[in-house]
């Protein structure tokens, strides 16, 4: 039988000792390659990456110049953010001082809202404007321009999910109802009318999250109202 610990630890890690003044988190991401590592993004502008073992801050970087709404690591001490300043931003803690611009959106003053690394592929990552039915992947190597733009969803996406399993397969979801999964495969080559999806499933409201399962590569979660689906695909 499996045996449960009998209590819970907790550890809080705050960068400012008054509380009422810390901006608002909004996203963070455990650094796979080194677990004890977490990185957060903040309304305040940066992005702080925190030591667990020690309970301390390791690095805290202004990021952007508007709020920062996501974060993601794409190996042991590179991560990327996204913006309401429409940008993206990779940073790499070997070198500090200098950062690159991968895509900033092509809407003037459009907030980048959702943003994914490929987990298999590091190359390759996925972001989303704000209210737009439009997902836009992109190749760390060519920076600036998209690689391909995914534009089948009907309604504003609110959700991407790489599977874990595979460098070229992603679930994105929107306020269509609609999970789409994408084989992306063939993406660096030019494709009449656009890239299509593979597989699409309409859920019974608003898709919130989609989430692959880690160890079953044909199964993936998605929640919506006050529900959670396991769908086999």
């Amino acid at each position: 039988m499996e045996r449960y610990p009998d209590r819970l630890e907790i550890f809080q890690l705050n960068n400012n000792r008054n509380s009422e003044l810390f901006d608002p988190l909004t996203s963070f991401d455990w650094n796979e390659a080194k677990p004890k590592r977490i990185g957060a993004s903040s309304n305040d502008t940066t992005c702080t990456i925190w030591d667990i073992d020690r309970e301390t801050v390791d690095t805290q970087l202004i990021a952007h110049d508007k709020e920062v709404y996501d974060i993601a690591w794409g190996g042991v001490g590179v991560f990327a953010s996204i913006s309401a300043d429409g940008s993206v931003w990779v940073f790499d803690l070997r070198d500090k001082e200098h950062s690159i611009i991968i895509y900033e959106s092509s809407e003037p003053d459009t907030p980048l809202v959702r943003f994914g690394w490929n987990e298999q592929d590091p190359r390759y990552m996925v972001t989303i404007d704000m209210d737009s039915a439009k997902v836009v992947v992109l190749d760390i190597r060519f920076p600036t321009f998209p690689v391909v733009e995914l534009q089948r969803h009907q309604a504003s996406v609110n959700a991407i999910a790489w599977t874990p399993h595979s460098s070229c397969h992603i679930c994105t979801a929107n306020d269509d109802s609609q999970a789409i999964i994408w084989d992306l495969s063939s993406m660096g080559q030019p494709i009449e009318g656009g890239l299509d999806p593979i597989l699409a499933y309409t859920a019974g409201a608003e898709i919130e999250q989609p989430q692959w399962s880690s160890s079953q590569p044909d199964w993936v979660a998605i929640a919506f109202s006050n529900k959670l689906q396991i769908l086999r695909v």
